[in-house]
């Protein structure tokens, strides 16, 4: 019963150090997410500043893990070159180091004292702060459950020597027995080496988080419960094991982001290679340097320097591996690209939207870069249909069945497209976001709404156009220039809506858009004006009812596309 309740109470520990996690990395978030975003898409024109990105991104959201699906997200999105997210991964692994830095230096001070003070300042924060303050309360929130967390595991996690010289045989026999364990799992040379290693790429799968496997083997190591080198090899487990969170990200992303996930696993799969090749001497070499730490360092709570040392060894293992294989990232790309290869094209559309996230960090406030793109794909998607009713207009002996049967297929597009974005933004949504962040998704909801209403109206519009010719209404040439006149209008101002979507719209933006909406009206009314005299002068009434609905659907669209305007402005002015 102690030994499950000792189990449970390292579990809890665990916990509170992952929750803490968690909150800083969604409170980092909300308060710099824009900035984030920004950053690594505009910081990695070359290897130097995309390594500087993954590590710094890292040691703010202190996982690499959700460093690296934000990667797969952002190459999913084409707002990453394959190149440009191979170095931000090799930074991410690198910033990880941080995790056994800070776990290290629990011998030297009690993080545990300094955490409860961090929290009481943030507490406040999060109760009569609003947006940005709020968030830094959280992040130090977070910070502080993370060093009280780290400090409990340390506590919770036993001392080996302590419970040898204990006077009670039971946790004797106890301590006796699992350095046993750990002695025949050392006896066989270097098979011990990979037995260690696989024990460290499961226990990353469990824990589903390398900076808590982390944790959790520097406490052991500290604690004397493992040896150096069975830690190290452990470490090098869990470089490999933190791959798998980014290779699950990528199932069912496109063929890129799936490429970049290769890329993560065969860089750290390259480095264990070759680490695992000169394991003993580079050990050696780190224990050595280890030695030379200031006697500062050493403290009556830390006896030992194995803590230190695991820090040192998987900070200069990851640092030898960038140097190593950095020059190699346009080979590594090659290598990917060769082994994902490109889809054979199927004919069943673009690339379904997918949110994309880590189950322990959520990265919903850096996912949104994906939905914008595909907010732009369903603009260009009316765009294009509009045009097909301009070719159709333009060219009566065009083939209209052939248009108006891809206009089908575009419609049915525009309709799948709404539901993917909707269910996307839904999820991003899931958890609290920064009221920046809210209005936007708020926005873009509305924004698939009204493209969707404009697709519609697309295909009825060459609905209604093939009906025409296919009855052979009379198109008196006042007809068609009315026509042309009206649908050169609205697709001046899906153009517009289009061009002007990826950028924030200005209130000077938002009075020419309505400018173009009261012409589209304007034109509306003195179509159906002419419509009406011509029905009253004996004028094929069918046909001209039918001229009557195509202007009121273009207008409809004019509606429509104003609104997707006044809505990006209301996000931009957020």
């Amino acid at each position: 019963m102690s030994t499950l309740f000792a189990i449970l109470e390292i579990l809890g520990c665990l916990g509170v150090f992952l929750f803490g996690m968690k909150v800083l990395s969604e409170g980092i978030q909300r308060s710099a997410g824009e900035r984030m975003r920004q950053i690594m898409a505009t910081m990695t024109t070359n290897r130097a500043t995309g390594v500087f990105t993954g590590f710094i991104t890292t040691c703010l959201l202190q996982s690499s893990s959700a460093t690296t699906v934000i990667v797969v997200s952002f190459v999913n999105a084409s707002l990453l070159t394959l190149v440009e997210s191979i170095s931000v991964i090799m930074g991410a692994n690198l910033g990880t180091t941080i995790t056994a830095w800070i776990i290290a230096a629990v011998g030297k001070f009690s993080l545990s004292k300094i955490a409860i003070p961090i929290i009481g300042i943030g507490m406040p924060m999060i109760f009569i702060g609003k947006n940005r303050t709020k968030s830094i309360g959280e992040i130090l929130i977070g910070f502080g459950l993370l060093f009280y967390g780290l400090g409990l595991l340390k506590g919770a996690v036993p001392d080996v020597k302590g419970m040898l010289a204990s006077s009670d045989p039971v946790v004797k026999a106890q301590a006796e027995q699992w350095l046993s364990t750990i002695k025949s799992l050392s006896n066989y040379g270097y098979g011990s080496i990979l037995i260690f290693l696989a024990i460290g790429v499961v226990l990353t799968l469990v824990v589903q988080s390398s900076s808590a496997a982390m944790a959790i083997t520097v406490t052991l190591a500290v604690q004397g419960w493992i040896g150096f080198n069975e830690s190290c090899a452990i470490v090098l487990g869990e470089n490999i094991g933190t791959t798998v969170t980014a290779w699950l990200a990528s199932l069912g992303a496109n063929t890129n982001a799936k490429r970049a996930a290769r890329a993560h696993f065969l860089f750290n799969i390259i480095g264990v290679i070759w680490m695992l090749v000169v394991f003993y001497l580079f050990t050696k070499g780190v224990q050595a340097l280890g030695e030379s730490l200031p006697e500062s360092f050493r403290t009556d709570n830390h006896t030992s320097d194995i803590g230190f040392n695991l820090a040192i060894f998987h900070t200069s293992f990851n640092l030898l591996n960038i140097a190593l294989l950095v020059g190699f990232i346009p080979l590594i790309a090659k290598v990917v690209t060769k082994w994902v290869k490109d889809k054979e094209p199927t004919g069943d559309g673009p690339q379904r939207l997918r949110y994309i996230t880590q189950h322990m960090i959520d990265v919903g406030e850096l996912n949104l870069p994906e939905a914008e793109k595909s907010v732009r794909e369903m603009a260009h998607l009316n765009h294009d249909m509009l045009r097909g009713f301009r070719q159709m207009l333009d060219d009566p002996g065009a083939d209209i069945a052939a248009i108006v049967e891809n206009g089908q297929k575009q419609e049915d597009e525009a309709d799948l497209m709404m539901h993917d974005i909707t269910d996307y933004l839904v999820r991003c949504s899931i958890n609290e976001l920064s009221d920046s962040h809210s209005t936007k998704i708020t926005g873009m909801l509305r924004v698939v709404a009204e493209f969707e209403e404009i697709s519609d109206c697309g295909f009825r519009l060459m609905k209604l156009l093939q009906r025409k010719y296919k009855k052979q209404h009379p198109m008196p040439a006042e007809v068609v220039d009315g026509l042309k006149a009206h649908t050169e209008a609205v697709y001046e101002l899906i153009e517009f809506c289009e061009q002007h979507l990826s950028k924030p719209i200005t209130a000077e933006d938002l009075k020419k858009a309505k400018a173009l909406e009261d012409a589209i009206d304007d034109q509306r009314h003195q179509f159906n004006r002419a419509a009406m005299v011509r029905m009253q002068d004996g004028g094929d009434i069918r046909a001209e009812m039918l001229n009557i609905d195509l202007s009121n659907q273009l207008e409809k669209i004019g509606n429509h596309a104003l609104n997707v305007v006044e809505t990006a402005h209301e996000m931009a002015m957020a």
